[in-house]
């Protein structure tokens, strides 16, 4: 965890700015910019929806405006139907730089009946390699449904429905990087990744299916936002804010352990092939 004084300082920055609320769902007009894929993507019935596209000649995806420094978002998806193999919606957040920080949410799609794969990662100062992957309990594919990011001081919290499959926490006074220093943006785009993504590549995207879509609605961030050197928080004070001091125990434990024991089909802390010398530190803390 970080040092008393570090984080001090922190809580001390979060209440000291400025007072705004960004609760309320957002417009996708207001919040989000296409940046790629000439058309593809495109925002609907007075901003409430935003769909992205790929197709054989491109993927697409847009960006929010604002740039953030801890906060829970929201958003709802639903994820490209039918033969998706070879396709990754990607939704995440992400700073600028070498050294980035960076906390995914990676869709990978698979073929007709087959489950998707919900693909996790933290980076921290440009190193990531920290992955855990999940099979979901419903099909993504046929309702719209809430995937979240909970991102304090002390811990990232990734939450589907309200579930969480996973937690990483800050353990800084154990010489891991944590994500607490850079402002980031949410981003999200539509892209084939056939060398990769379906089995490891082995089945490759059927563009007989194309287009491919996905959706998204429902944006909501309870978070601070950052500009000009400052980070302007919700309107409710921090002791009330429940993203600011959440973490996983109680029930919201019991659940994550469900989640883990039925649905994870891959973490990187129990990984020997890949870590002969032995799995990172922290992975006795998570």
């Amino acid at each position: 965890m970080a040092s008393s004084g570090s984080l001090g300082l922190l809580i001390s920055l979060l209440v000291s700015v400025s007072i705004i609320n960004f609760s309320v769902a957002g417009n996708f007009d207001q919040e989000f910019d296409i940046i790629w894929g000439d058309g593809r993507g495109k925002i609907l019935n007075n901003g409430q929806i935003l769909t992205l596209l790929l197709d054989r000649a491109s993927g697409s995806g847009f960006r929010s405006k604002n740039e953030y420094l801890f906060g829970r978002i929201d958003m709802q998806l639903k994820l490209v139907p039918g033969n998706s193999a070879g396709t990754v919606t990607a939704y995440y957040m992400r700073s600028e730089g070498a050294t980035w920080d960076e906390i995914d949410f990676e869709f990978l799609g698979n073929v007709t009946g087959q489950p998707y794969t919900v693909h996790t990662n933290v980076y921290s100062q440009g190193k990531g390699d920290r992955e855990q992957q999940f099979h979901l309990w419903f099909d993504p594919t046929a309702d719209f449904h809430t995937y979240s990011v909970i991102w304090n001081p002390q811990r990232i919290i990734y939450l589907v429905d309200g579930t969480p499959l996973r937690e990483f926490k800050n353990l800084e006074s154990i010489g891991v990087p944590f994500p607490k220093n850079q402002a980031m943006r949410i981003h999200s785009s539509l892209w084939n990744a056939d060398d990769w993504a379906t089995r490891g590549g082995l089945v490759k995207t059927d563009w007989s299916q194309a287009p491919f879509t996905a959706s998204y609605r429902n944006f909501i961030a309870d978070a601070c936002v950052w500009s000009n050197g400052r980070s302007s928080c919700p309107a409710n004070s921090l002791s009330r804010n429940a993203w600011f001091a959440h973490q996983v125990d109680g029930t919201n434990l019991q659940r994550l352990r469900w989640v883990q024991q039925n649905y994870m089909i891959y973490n990187y802390c129990t990984d020997l092939k890949r870590f002969p010398q032995g799995v990172p530190k922290e992975c006795a803390w998570q």
